[in-house]
This record gives structure tokens, sequence and C-alpha cells, in this order.
């Protein structure tokens, strides 16, 4: 077993810390600026389960992981990080913590891979989920029951960006329960934005895949955590199931992370422009970016986050056909699943990223086939307005207006 990641080097500012922390050169033998992506799948012992490297079979550890990890963990504000396979192993790992028997409470507007797992995997394991706008904490206190041992939230949620108090419902929770494990998906906001840790939750979990590696080339995803005795139970599962994430992938991920910060300021800058272009345009019903003072929850995206982000949605004029014409009509954005790339994307989340969500509670939640969910890139900002300009014009007719 690989020693745990807490041993990285303190900065007080995020960009430093994301640039040095874990990568001092001294750990290689040539004293390398760059770390070195480990291939080895196994490592000598001097004798018998004795490991003067640290490491056994990359399974359960690997320099470039440890390197990788530690600097997630530092950028987190966490002492402890495990990188997974993918955003969704990741969830899973959480998942393999719990036993026959026990209950989930999880926001409603959550990722659509989450809401498949949780109700068609996850609910054969004799595990169950109750799905609420968590957003009311009443929610949440009347959905917890004896048997609940995990509370799944994202802020913002997945599509519609709705905010999470996340503060006020680990207060609730352990309030209620103090063994029952508050997790946040950090995704859309990166570390970079929101801590949820400082805030009071037990572990973050982030799609690696998405902003914090931010090029499009990685599958891989995280948890963070503070508490040791998660962290372990955590690591044994990730070591007895597999799903790690490659030395390679490692390597590109913690690359990522050197220009986050970078990154994260001109997605939110770019998202800014966007978002106030739309709602200001005839075309467009509602805009929702919780940067916008318009947003119902903008004060708490003041209070708990450090910035907004590059996620923006909105409801166009029409029904599907406009919808459509829309996302075939972009030219700077490209009609695509994920987010937190360079490059931006748009898509339809009825009939892409939560198709496998019921009808029944697509409808509820509102992700009806005019909700169209923009992830932000780094591109030139009036080329980013005006391609949304011209697209809204070629699928909303003067007619509707």
């Amino acid at each position: 077993m690989a020693e745990p990641n807490s041993d990285a080097q303190g900065f007080p500012h995020f960009a430093t810390q994301a640039i040095h922390a874990g990568q001092d050169p001294d750990q290689w033998r040539s004293q390398a600026m760059i770390p070195l992506i480990s291939l080895s799948t196994t490592f000598k012992q001097n004798s018998p389960a004795v490991l003067s490297g640290g490491f056994e079979y990359t399974r359960g550890g690997n320099p470039t992981r440890k390197v990788y990890e530690t600097c997630l963990a530092a950028c987190e504000n966490a002492q402890y990080a495990l990188s997974f396979s993918s955003g969704l192993a990741a969830t899973m790992s959480v998942i393999q913590t719990l036993s026959v028997g026990d209950h989930i409470v999880c926001c409603d507007d959550v990722y659509g891979g989450t809401n498949r797992y949780f109700n068609k995997v996850v609910s054969r394991q004799g595990i169950t989920s109750t799905f609420v706008d968590c957003s009311k904490m009443e929610n949440v206190r009347a959905a917890i029951t004896p048997n609940t041992k995990l509370v799944w939230i994202e802020s913002p949620t997945n599509p519609l960006l709705k905010l999470n108090d996340i503060r006020a419902i680990t207060t609730l929770v352990h309030e209620i329960n103090s063994e029952i494990i508050v997790s946040v998906d950090n995704t859309f906001m990166s570390s970079y934005f929101q801590h949820p840790l400082d805030l009071g939750a037990d572990l973050v979990m982030h799609s690696i895949t998405k902003y914090m590696n931010g090029h499009g080339d990685v599958l891989g995803g995280a948890l963070c955590t503070n508490r040791k005795d998660l962290y372990d139970k955590l690591y044994f599962v990730q070591y007895a199931v597999g799903a790690v994430q490659s030395p390679m992938d490692c390597y590109l991920a913690n690359r990522g992370l050197k220009t986050l910060a970078l990154r994260m300021r001109q997605h939110q800058s770019n998202a800014f422009a966007v978002a106030k272009f739309l709602e200001s345009n005839s075309r467009v019903v509602k805009t929702i970016y919780p940067g916008l003072p318009s947003h119902p929850q903008h004060e708490l995206a003041v209070r708990q986050c450090k910035g907004f982000s590059g996620m923006v949605a909105f409801y166009i004029k029409g029904g599907l056909e406009q919808s459509e014409t829309f996302l075939k009509s972009v030219k700077v954005f490209t009609l695509a699943e994920s987010l937190g790339g360079f490059e931006s994307l748009a898509e339809l989340p009825a009939r892409m990223t939560h198709a496998s969500v019921s009808a029944e509670e697509r409808e509820v939640l509102g992700i009806s086939d005019t909700l169209i969910r923009l992830s932000v890139g780094l591109e030139e900002e009036a080329d980013l307005v005006a391609d949304i300009e011209q697209a809204l014009n070629a699928a909303v007719p003067d007619s509707l207006l």
C-alpha cells in the first residue's frame, strides 16, 4: 500500500499550490522538473513484503499517481485524494462502502449518469435512494431515515444549475446523525471556485474528465477527504475493485491542474458575457447562470463559492424544432456531451446527458426539450457571443417573438 498523499507543501494561494504541491524534483533521482510517467505495473521488493520504494503493484499505488493525488488533495484543501478511472468509478467506490438495507438521499436535479446508476444499478444491490430538492432544508430533513448512510449532492446541479447550501445541509445532516456521509460532486465548480470540505462536507467527488483536466483527453474521477477512516475504506475498495486511473492519465490530469486557475478565470469571464447576452435576447425565455443577479440563489453562490464557473443553461423560445436548429447552427460551439474543456460545447440534456432520466422526472424538474446546456470554453468572447446570436436567429423565427 502506498503512503497516503497528505504530505504536500502548503502554499497560501491556489495557483501556486496547483503548480508545486507534490511536484518536488528531489523525489526523482534525476531531479526532473516534470514528474515522471511510471508505467511499471510491479515494483522490486528487497525481501518478501518489504517495500523500500513504497510501492508493490500499480493497482495499489504508483509514483505518478501519488504525485497527482498529492497535488489534487492540496487543490481541494484535503488531506487525502484517490484517483479513479472515471467519475462514475469514483461514485461506485463510495457506494461499495455501503451495505444491503442502507439508504441514500440524493438531490433530484443530478447528473444523468448518477441518476441512472442509483436507480437502475444500486437499487438491485438492496440499497435504496430518495431524490429530493435539496435546496429546501425541510426536504432533506424529511428524506433522512434511520438507515440513511449517504447524502449525495451537487452544487450547482446538472443541468439546471440550482445551488445547494453545502454548509446548511452538512450541519443539518450531522445533527441528525453524525455517521451519515455528506458527499458533494464538485465537478461544475472545480476546486478553484469551491471547497466543499471547508463547508463541512465529508467527501468531495470530481469527474476529472471535466474542468480539472480541462483538455478533453482524459477520462478520470477523484475522491477527496480529510477523514482518515473514510480514506482507508475508500482505498480498500479501490484496491479490491481495481477502478484506478492509469499512470498516463494521472500524468495528463496532473498537468491539467497546472493551468486550472487561469482556465477557470477565463471560463467564467466568457460565461458571464454569454449569459448576459442570452438574458437580454428576445429569442430566449430564461437564462440560468449563478453569476447573474437574476439567479434565485445568486446570494448563496456569492457566499459559498469564489466564482461562478463556465456552465450556462437557457430555455429557447419555441419547441424541439428550435432547439435542434440552434444546436445544428452553432459554429464555434460544438454539439457534444461533456463539459469543462477548452472548447465550447452545447447539448440538449433531455435527449442527451439526461435521456436516461424518466420523462416524468424530467417534466417535474423542468428538463424540457427547450432547455439547452452550454459549456462555455476559452475561445474569444466576441466569437462566442456572435455564434450564439447567429444560431438563435437561425432557430427562432420572428413569428415566435
